[in-house]
This record gives structure tokens, C-alpha cells and sequence, in this order.
């Protein structure tokens, strides 16, 4: 059962069918076409049986080895989700039926080697989000005592100054949040353009930098662990032509003693 339920026809399956029922969830958000089409309620109960089913072949192939894998309880957690009740108070739940498309992150292993690696940039996020939410904190209470007399619907207060400058670094249609207080102060262009060179270009740069950084770790770990499969291979063929080489040489020996 085990080798079934690891096989790479068994999990080419799984990911079919979760692929259909991404699309039946997606389809199921229209009446006019579940009234149209009765066959997609049945079809995305069909789906959630098979997962049912797969989740209890897993959980008997592996045992106690099942409950230690986190990507196994996830989709677990996934599959319990599906089967609550529609009615009652635990019905609310039911919009999270929507995870089974997250699924293919434990289906699919490349996907899971990327969420590996952006859960290993997590404590580097955290330092790069700090310095982030110090630069805005920073920035905006320097805008609110500059500017909250020339433009106090952008930045009267502290809040519309933090909202106003997130809008800035992000793009958002940023010169007509700029453009009142610049009109009034031309060399106010100074700071904000100081501002989104270090918010955007290299802060929000450092996001990526971080990232790229722990999937290429996550490619030299699977390197390596591929060399070391190649090594203990090769050197269990080479005690076996050991062993053989022994077995021959006594079976030489006993015929010669013959």
C-alpha cells in the first residue's frame, strides 16, 4: 500500500483531481451556472470522496509516520475542512473549502522546495520588515509636522501620514498624493524622492535579495543530498563486487582443495 500511494502514477492522479476540483470551485461561485450545469455539485462531492479516500490510504500505508509529517496534516486539515456541515455554526467553515486548491503545494514537490525555502527567509523578512516599518514610522512623523498644515488630508495626522507614505513607496498613484504639498514647497520633492529610493529600491529590494538567496540554498541543499544518494549507491556496489569478489575466491579455493 505504501508503494502504491507513493507511486508517481498515484500522485499524478491526486493532482488531477485537484486541478478539477479547483475548477468546480471556481465554477460553483456562479448560481447561473450551477443552474445551468446540476452536474458540478455532484462532481465536487466526487472529488472530496476521492480525497477522503486517499487521505485514509495514506494514513494506513504510514502509519504513525503520517501524524509527523507537516505537509500530511495539512491535507488532512484540508480534507476535514471540506466535510463540515453546510448549516449550523460551524458552517461559516465552509469558505475554507477553498484551501483544497492548496493541495498542489503538498502535491507538487518543486512547490513544496519553494514554501521550504520562503519559510526559511522568515527571520530575515522579520529584520527586513522591521527596518521597513521604522523608515515609514520615521518618515511619517517627519511628513505630519512639515506638511499636516499645507495638506491635512494626506498627512494632517499621524495615520494619514503612515497611509499616505505605504501609498507613496508602493506606487499607487503616488504623484497626487505628493503633488499638493509640492506645489506649495518644491523642494519637498527631495524627500520623497529620498524616501521611495529607500523604501522601494532597496528595502523592498532586500525581499527579494533574501528570497532568491534561500532558493538558491534550497538548490544546493538538494545537490548535495543527491550526491550523497550517488555516493552511498556507488559504494554499496562496491560492497557487493567486494562481497562477490570473497565468494569467488573461496569457491577458487575449495575447487583447487578438490
Amino acid at each position: 500500500m505504501r508503494v502504491f500511494v507513493d507511486s508517481s502514477t498515484f500522485q499524478w492522479f491526486i493532482i488531477g483531481v485537484i486541478i478539477v476540483n479547483a475548477i468546480v470551485l471556481g465554477l460553483e461561485t456562479s448560481p447561473s451556472l450551477i443552474a445551468s450545469n446540476p452536474w458540478l455539485v455532484p462532481l465536487g462531492w466526487m472529488t472530496v470522496v476521492i480525497f477522503v479516500v486517499e487521505i485514509s490510504l495514506r494514513i494506513y500505508a504510514h502509519g504513525r509516520d503520517f501524524f509527523r509529517d507537516g505537509w500530511s496534516l495539512f491535507d488532512l486539515f484540508v480534507v476535514a475542512v471540506a466535510i463540515i456541515p453546510a448549516s449550523g455554526v460551524l458552517g461559516v467553515l465552509r469558505v475554507l473549502r477553498v484551501l483544497r486548491v492548496l493541495r498542489l503545494l503538498s502535491a507538487v514537490r518543486s512547490m513544496r522546495r519553494v514554501v521550504a525555502a520562503l519559510a526559511a527567509t522568515i527571520p530575515g523578512m522579520i529584520s527586513i520588515g522591521a527596518l521597513l516599518v521604522m523608515l515609514i514610522y520615521v518618515a511619517g512623523v517627519m511628513s505630519t509636522q512639515m506638511f499636516s498644515s499645507t495638506d491635512p488630508e494626506n498627512f494632517g495626522t499621524l495615520p494619514q501620514s503612515l497611509l499616505s507614505l505605504f501609498q507613496v513607496m508602493t506606487g499607487d498613484d503616488w504623484a497626487k498624493v505628493v503633488g499638493p504639498v509640492t506645489d506649495v514647497y518644491p523642494a519637498a520633492w527631495a524627500f520623497f524622492i529620498a524616501y521611495i529610493l529607500i523604501s522601494t529600491y532597496i528595502v523592498l529590494n532586500l525581499f527579494i535579495a533574501v528570497a532568491v538567496e534561500a532558493l538558491e540554498m534550497q538548490h544546493e541543499e538538494r545537490d548535495e543530498e543527491v550526491v550523497e544518494e550517488v555516493e552511498e549507491s556507488e559504494s554499496a556496489v562496491l560492497e557487493a563486487i567486494e562481497s562477490l569478489r570473497s565468494e569467488v575466491s573461496s569457491l577458487r579455493s575449495e575447487v583447487s582443495d578438490r
